[in-house]
């Protein structure tokens, strides 16, 4: 069993608003495909296609106010309702109680345990890398338990050498050498105009991205653009990132086996589906799973705790 865990940052379920939420203004043929032709807009039900289950999952989890990135994705990492327990949803990175939970329950350390292979196969600039290592950045939730479990972030020799992926799949949004994370990621720009960067097209990036998921039990893309453009993009950026993601995802549905794995793609909370507001909403993100085991992942899974339980059943069944 292998299982590839597609993590977009701040992608919820909103209105149909053609003029503020980009699900409702792109063409997306591979997601709606799994909805009956129906957009990704709140109110969608749980829908079950051929090969796959789509469900709109809550992310509030119980708690007042906006959900949050750092206690979102902890409780995605480890199956712990992080907001509950601490009383309140806190982000973007987490605060020293998040990190003990994270550090003692990470579903990537679990599985390590198990003798379980994680991969993150998503590159960072190496400036970002250097200082979270030397403890001048705090990582995120989900590099947290990424690190704890032993996988190490990836730089862009990596993305160089055919063994990673750039966030926006292409490879064509990159960053200056030696420029600092944020400076880096404010503008939507080609950076590496020389035959140095692998180029690709979305569907050649799905494609790859399966291929590089054969090297892991267990997979993790973690795609921190959706969240960004909900906070400080246009809807033409939106728009065209949403129809590459999808256009990628029919790359990798053409050459994933359904019977091998699983891809899982969910988020932490809302926020990208309302670019009016520029803040996180309280709306139901979305979740897709697809594969033949999906429905034993699946069981009970109705919030951001489900997603580490269901790991653990489907692995515990591997053959």
């Amino acid at each position: 069993m292998r299982v590839l865990f597609l993590f977009f940052d701040g992608l919820g379920l909103g209105e149909d608003d053609r003029e503020h939420n980009p699900f409702a203004a792109a063409d997306l043929p591979t997601l709606t495909s799994f909805t009956g032709g129906r957009r990704w807009l709140r109110g969608l039900p749980r829908i079950e296609s051929e090969r796959a289950t789509f469900l709109p999952t809550d992310a509030c989890l119980g708690v007042d106010g906006r959900p949050q990135s750092a206690t979102g994705q902890a409780t995605i990492m480890t199956g712990i309702n992080v907001p509950r327990q601490l009383g309140y949803h806190y982000g973007p990175k987490p605060n020293p109680d998040i990190a003990a939970i994270i550090r003692q329950e990470s579903i990537v350390k679990k599985l390590a345990e198990r003798g379980l292979r994680t991969g993150l196969i998503n590159v960072y600039p190496s400036a970002f890398i250097e200082n979270i290592e030397r403890g001048k950045r705090l990582p995120s939730s989900n590099q947290m338990a990424l690190r704890v479990g032993g996988v190490k972030l990836l730089d862009g020799r990596a993305l160089l050498e055919h063994r990673a992926l750039s966030v926006d799949f292409t490879g064509r949004l990159w960053w200056r050498h030696g420029a600092n994370h944020d400076a880096a990621t404010k503008v939507w720009r080609t950076q590496f105009g020389n035959d140095e960067l692998p180029l690709m097209s979305p569907f050649e990036a799905g494609q790859h991205l399966a291929r590089l998921a054969q090297d892991y039990h267990f997979t993790f893309f973690d795609h921190w653009l959706t969240d960004y453009l909900g906070h400080r993009g246009t809807m033409e950026q939106a728009v065209e990132l949403l129809q590459i993601i999808d256009e990628a995802l029919a790359g990798l549905l053409d050459a994933w086996d359904d019977s091998e794995g699983l891809i899982v793609l969910t988020s932490d909370h809302g926020n990208f589906e309302d670019l009016g507001q520029r803040g996180h909403t309280r709306n139901p993100v979305p979740t897709l799973v697809i594969g033949a085991a999906r429905h034993r992942f699946l069981d009970g899974l109705k919030d951001l705790t489900g997603f580490t339980p269901g790991l653990l059943r489907v692995f515990s069944s591997r053959a």
